[in-house]
């Protein structure tokens, strides 16, 4: 009788982690796969949330970025770690996107941050690609949802690794660009790369919104910042993007740390593309 009660909860369990992942194009399905997740990691575990929500190949940055599930299935499991999604947006071909937010470890050490998720549909259903965190202390600043539907939906009927390719290929470019901006011109640079409504999560502060606000960051901490990309990728939909590496980030306190970081672009109706989203998180080098 316990053996058949036991295996009717595991079984409840995840059939209900499959169907919060099931994906329909939209941002609203996105958040919902966000907070199943969180759920999951708080009733089952983080080891049981991880396996049940991560792609095969995802990635988290502990600090370095490492294959999620491998990860989770040797730590200790833990169910104190909670989070919820504060910004989110799916691309126009609804199979990516990604959801920001804040985090909270509950228990005796407790500690407090900001997320990034990175999503792909697998399947029909959304899966974790990239995860990466940077703390801060207890947040004092109120927040604001923002979840953004596609406009419009657009996804080629046909598409090559030749394509899949090029399309990177032109995100390492835009990339390469920032970087040698960076080195000319210093973190002023940035302004000709941010979005109005841009996002910057960094270590020790609660997130920045706002283009001026991160330029003001920018200029008044840092002297210098570098990205060295690891990988990128883009929506099938031609209008979300991310890259992945280390940054090397020289302060105007004569100090210089590493990171790992994670931009994402937008594409503009002048064909560029603009930073809506930075996040950093200590790397261990």
């Amino acid at each position: 009788m316990i053996k058949n009660i036991l295996y009717t909860a595991i079984a409840s369990s995840i059939s209900f982690a499959a169907f919060a992942q099931k994906s329909d194009g939209t941002t609203k399905s996105l958040v919902e796969a966000e907070k199943s997740f969180s759920d999951m990691a708080v009733k089952s575990g983080t080891r049981a949330a991880f396996n049940a929500f991560a792609a095969p190949e995802a990635l988290s940055f502990m600090p370095n970025p490492t294959n999620s599930r491998e990860f989770y299935n040797t730590q200790p499991d833990m169910k104190t770690l909670s989070w919820f999604s504060v910004y989110a947006r799916v691309s126009k071909s609804g199979d990516w996107g990604f959801t920001t937010g804040r985090f909270e470890q509950a228990g005796e050490q407790k500690g407090y941050g900001d997320f990034l998720s990175v999503w792909k549909v697998i399947n029909g259903k959304w899966a974790v690609v990239l995860d990466i965190g940077a703390s801060h202390n207890k947040p004092l600043e109120p927040y604001t949802t923002e979840f953004i539907e596609p406009v419009e939906f657009r996804k080629p009927k046909f598409t090559n690794d030749k394509d899949i390719l090029t399309g990177k290929g032109i995100i390492m470019t835009t990339e390469k660009t920032l970087d040698a901006s960076l080195k000319s011109y210093g973190p002023a640079a940035f302004s000709g790369f941010l979005n109005p409504n841009a996002r910057l999560i960094f270590p020790g502060r609660e997130p920045i919104i706002g283009k001026e606000k991160i330029n003001a960051f920018y200029n008044q901490m840092v002297a210098k910042v570098s990205f060295k990309t690891t990988a990128a990728d883009k929506a099938a939909g031609g209008d979300l993007a991310y890259t992945y590496g280390i940054a090397t980030v020289d302060y105007k306190a004569d100090l210089r740390e590493s990171f790992n970081y994670v931009n994402i672009y937008e594409l503009q109706p002048d064909h560029n593309w603009n930073l809506i989203l930075q996040i950093y998180a200590p790397a261990e080098r």
